[in-house]
């Protein structure tokens, strides 16, 4: 099955360009990303924190399969409504350092948009590291348990 998630890794770059079209109204794309009990449900995690405004901070927490809690958290540093969040992204005691991660929501159509994010890797090697675990996999099973639980919302 083709994913719906598109991943652009450039080689030698630090950086990558991630890229979803979904069948959703843009403002309920949007909200996927900062109503906490909606986050929680698509990305299975514990929302600690979501506090959606320049300089507000999140923390997530998830349990592994062997229950290993794994933690997760950031800075916002832009936020403008169903347009941009802007913020940085840490995955506590793994390898990788914080990343900073640009999200674009963009309208497509009435009933469509489109999400562009762009994450910057503190060196191309971290970056590399990344691409190594199953990434793609897991953002676009993400994303399509996002499309799913909010076409039902919708």
């Amino acid at each position: 099955m083709e994913q719906k998630t598109k991943i652009n890794a450039e080689d030698g770059k630090q950086d990558l360009v991630i890229t979803r079209e979904f069948d959703l109204p843009l403002e309920l794309l949007f909200k996927a990303y900062v109503e906490p009990e909606i986050v929680a449900q698509w990305m299975g995690t514990k929302v600690l924190r979501l506090e959606n405004k320049k300089y507000g901070s999140y923390q997530f927490e998830t349990t592994d399969p062997k229950g290993n809690k794994h933690s997760f958290n950031g800075v916002i540093h832009e936020f403008d409504q169903n347009k941009k969040i802007t913020r940085t992204f840490e995955f506590e005691n793994m390898p990788f350092g914080i990343q900073l991660e640009f999200l674009e929501f963009e309208k497509l159509t009435e009933n469509t948009s489109k999400l562009i994010m762009q994450i910057v890797y503190q060196s191309a090697a971290h970056r590399e590291q990344q691409l190594k675990l199953p990434f793609a996999y897991g953002i676009n099973k993400a994303h399509d348990q996002l499309q799913e639980i909010l076409t039902k919302l919708n």
